[in-house]
Formats: C-alpha cells, sequence, structure tokens
C-alpha cells in the first residue's frame, strides 16, 4: 500500500531487505514448528494452543504500533511467525486426535481449504481498506494497512479464548498415563456410554499405541518414559535408518518441491507480479490479486473432494505439468511483450490468465495432495516427528522462496518464471520416477514396499499387544453392531 511503502521505503525500495522482511515470518515458523510438538506433549495441545496464540497476539501488536521504526514490523512478523508455525503443527494434531476416525481425513481437507479461505479475505479485505484516505500517497491513511494487520487478533482472540473450554486430547491424556481421564473425555467427545464398543475400541487403540511406544522406549534406551533425550534419540534413529529416511524424506521432499513451485512468490509478491504484466497502480494490482484468491479458494473445493478417489501419481502429474505450461507461457510472453504492455494488452491478459491457471493447478492437485503423501508415508510410531520434519522443510523452503523471490523478480524478470518452472519439471520426474502410488495400500503393503524391516517390526508388535488387551474382539464387535445398524 502506498502509505505503508512511502513510511518503509528503504525497505520496499531494495529487494533485498523488502524479501527479509516477508520471509522473517517463515523463519520464525520454521524454528516454532520444530519444538512444538515436543512442548505440546508434556503441557498438553490445549494449553499450547493457548500460549501460541499469546505469542502470535504479540507479533501483531508490534506490527500495528509500528510508527517509523521498521524493526517494530521485523520483530512483530517474528513472532507472528512463531505463532502461526507453532499452531499449523498443534492445531491438525489437535483436530485430529478429538476428532471421530471416521471424519479425521475430512478434517485435514477442510484445513487446506480454511487456509486457502483465510488468504482469500485477506486479500480482499487489504483492496478494501486501499481506499482509506486515497490510494495514492499522500493522502492515503496508516488505517489502510494497520487495519488488515489489526484483523489478525480477531480469530487468534477467539481461539485462544475458547481453547480452555475444551477438553484434552484423549491420546495426550493416554500419553501421560491418566486413563481414567482419557476414557471419560472420549465419552464426552462421542456423547456414548462407557460400555458401548466403538468407546471401549477406540480407547483399546489408545492404550494398544501407548503400550507399544514405551515397550519400544524400554527395548531401545532402557525407560519407559519419553523425555527430550528420547525423543532427540528418536530421531537420530529415523534419520540413521535407511528405511526411515527414506519414508520421512519422501514427505519432505514433497513439501519442499511445493514451495519451489512458486506459490508463494505469487502469493506474497502478487501486487509485484501483475505490475511486471502491465497491471500497474496498487488498486488493480490489489484487485487482481484479490482474484487470486478466489480462484484458489474455489480450485482446492474439487481437489479435497477428489484426493481421496483418485491416485497420488496422477494428481501430481496433473497438476505439474499444468504449472510447467503456465510458468513456460508466462516466461514467454514476460519476454516478448515485456515493458510494452500498454501496447499489448491482450498478451499481458494471457499472462494473467496463466498466473490464474497455475495457481488453480496448485489449489486443485498439489495443495491438498501434498500433505497425504506426508502422512501416508511416515510409518505409524514415526508419523509425529515425519509430519514435524515435513512442516519443517515446508516453512525453511517457504522462507527461502519468499526472501530471494523480490531479487529474482527484480534481477531476473521473465527468468524467475523459468526457474519455477524448471523446478516443476524437477519435481514431475520425482514423481514419475521415484514416488510410488500408496493409495488404498494397507500398512503392511507399505512396509513392503519399502522394504521396511523396522516398520514391520513395530506393526508386529502393536498386533501382538492388541491381541494382548482385547483389542481385536473389540474391533469384532463394533462390526457387528455397525452392520446390525445398517441391517436395520
Amino acid at each position: 500500500m502506498a502509505e505503508f511503502e512511502h513510511r518503509y521505503a528503504s525497505t520496499m525500495n531494495d529487494p533485498i531487505s523488502k524479501g527479509m522482511l516477508t520471509a522473517i515470518l517463515e523463519l520464525g515458523a520454521f524454528l516454532a514448528a520444530m519444538v512444538a510438538g515436543p512442548i505440546s506433549d508434556r503441557y498438553s495441545r490445549k494449553y499450547s494452543i493457548s500460549a501460541w496464540c499469546i505469542v502470535f497476539m504479540l507479533g501483531v501488536a508490534l506490527q500495528v504500533g509500528a510508527n517509523n521504526n521498521v524493526g517494530y514490523i521485523y520483530a512483530g512478523r517474528w513472532f507472528a511467525g512463531m505463532g502461526v508455525g507453532a499452531l499449523s503443527t498443534l492445531v491438525p494434531m489437535f483436530n485430529a486426535e478429538l476428532a471421530p476416525p471416521g471424519i479425521r481425513g475430512t478434517l485435514v481437507a477442510l484445513q487446506q481449504l480454511s487456509i486457502c479461505f483465510g488468504i482469500l479475505v485477506a486479500y480482499w479485505v487489504a483492496y478494501g481498506t486501499n481506499f482509506i484516505g486515497g490510494t495514492k500517497y499522500p493522502g492515503q491513511s496508516t488505517a489502510a494497512w494497520r487495519i488488515p494487520l489489526a484483523l489478525q487478533l480477531v480469530p487468534a482472540i477467539a481461539l485462544c479464548a475458547g481453547i480452555p473450554f475444551v477438553p484434552f486430547s484423549p491420546r495426550w491424556l493416554m500419553l501421560r498415563d491418566r486413563e481414567e481421564e482419557c476414557l471419560q473425555v472420549l465419552c464426552h467427545l462421542r456423547d456414548l456410554p462407557e460400555s458401548d464398543p466403538e468407546i471401549q475400541y477406540e480407547f483399546g487403540t489408545l492404550k494398544a499405541e501407548h503400550m507399544a511406544q514405551k515397550e519400544a522406549a524400554v527395548e531401545r534406551y532402557g525407560v519407559a518414559h519419553r523425555s527430550f533425550k528420547i525423543e532427540l534419540l528418536e530421531y537420530c534413529r529415523l534419520l540413521s535408518t535407511p528405511s526411515l529416511l527414506k519414508r520421512v524424506g519422501l514427505g519432505a521432499a514433497a513439501q519442499g518441491i511445493g514451495q519451489w513451485t512458486g506459490i508463494n512468490a505469487i502469493i506474497y509478491y502478487a501486487p509485484t507480479v501483475f505490475a511486471q504484466l502491465g497491471l500497474q497502480g496498487g488498486t488493480i494490482g490489489l484487485l487482481a490479486t484479490g482474484i487470486v484468491g478466489v480462484v484458489q479458494f474455489f480450485a482446492t473445493i474439487p481437489g479435497v473432494l477428489f484426493v481421496d478417489n483418485t491416485g497420488r501419481r496422477p494428481l501430481f502429474m496433473w497438476g505439474l505439468g499444468n504449472m510447467i505450461i503456465s510458468h513456460a507461457g508466462v516466461a514467454a510472453i514476460v519476454a516478448v511483450y515485456g515493458g510494452h504492455f500498454d501496447q499489448h494488452k491482450a498478451a499481458g491478459n494471457g499472462a494473467v490468465f496463466l498466473i490464474y491457471w497455475y495457481v488453480a493447478a496448485y489449489a486443485f492437485a498439489y495443495g491438498p495432495v501434498g500433505w497425504v503423501v506426508v502422512a501416508e508415508t511416515c510409518p505409524l510410531d514415526q508419523r509425529a516427528r515425519g509430519i514435524g520434519i515435513a512442516s519443517g522443510t515446508n516453512w525453511i523452503m517457504n522462507f527461502v522462496v519468499a526472501w530471494i523471490s523480490p531479487i529474482m523478480i527484480e534481477r531476473l524478470g521473465y527468468k524467475t518464471f523459468i526457474v519455477f518452472m524448471v523446478c516443476c519439471i524437477v519435481g514431475l520426474l520425482w514423481v514419475i520416477f521415484i514416488l510410488p502410488e500408496l493409495k488404498g495400500l494397507s500398512l503392511e503393503e507399505i512396509d513392503k514396499l519399502f522394504d521396511d524391516k523396522a516398520g514391520e517390526h513395530e506393526r508386529l508388535r502393536h498386533q501382538r499387544i492388541a491381541r494382548d488387551i482385547g483389542l481385536e474382539k473389540l474391533e469384532h464387535d463394533l462390526r457387528h453392531q455397525e452392520n446390525a445398524t445398517r441391517d436395520v
């Protein structure tokens, strides 16, 4: 916005400083995402979410209250990033642990859709407030940029105020050996009595998982209870066991490649990108950016509906193929007509369309499937750590892309799109030659696919414990109840 750009002109006019101002949020998010899980294991998901909301609100307050000192903006984005990074890990985890098993996949998909909806709202709020006091400097009010920043407090306050009324995670209660509370919370969440087979089976599943983890810890380290040291040793085992490293590496690669397709270069710097395509002026640039949010949101809807009905590889290949075409087309148009779009409006409009097509391809295919691949490739006993590593990879690559994108746009021009096109080609080759199709495979089949003796050993351990505590009988009773209900 004109007032913000004038107030912090020395930062906004230098592509390196501008990139860092954007990217420092992602750096804070990366660090917080790495520590959020272990902290929540100790202090609970709900208390951790409240604490990280406060960190986020501190970051927002620093930005809103900034006057002429850009240091407040940097510090505010750092703290806000820490809140975002931690919450991006904890909220999906908390949702999955509270939700009934049958709708957990839907919640993961809705999370992606909710993120896109938030981006959509943010874009259009910024477009609306851009008119406060006028769209140019002098004249534009500081409220034009302070209001969008301040509005971030609304969902943060709502989450922070509401989370105390939500029960503890049943899985966390089991992790802390509070079995009676775990059972009571499950009954409350499912609105069923303790004797119901569904409650008994879900409780037994949590207990078997916890017993398997404790037995494995005793077998490897001589102690049953988890600690920071044990968690660190488990990460070392994960990264030093070839079969486990390969599985976790696939999930991390999916996230890293996703960032290097250029999606966040478009999301973060859309007005700058559209200015290159001839859409000059803050208002028209923000309008075009708002349409990016609309395209992304509506393209995500069919994506989350198709993700469970279509193979992962076909969706990846379709998405990456269309992104390659889009990047190539934009690069060619800018190379030929760059600097003369006022005389070749059709060419500029064609490039804008290709940007929208690129966003739609990512939102429909890569966005929803990327996290599904992370969950499917991680072995059961390493899933939390694998997701943490994938999340960390996502944020650190996000940081790098956010930092260097304005530098690339200024110094490379149309070649920026060629760089992202090459990254998409690398991603497509990775999908074709390296990524296996995991849709519909059982845990046993996935272990065999990766020749994962460690994963197979843990799966067999879990099956033995499940038999010992009568979980197989509970599963049989639950299926009998479900069949009887269907017959009625």
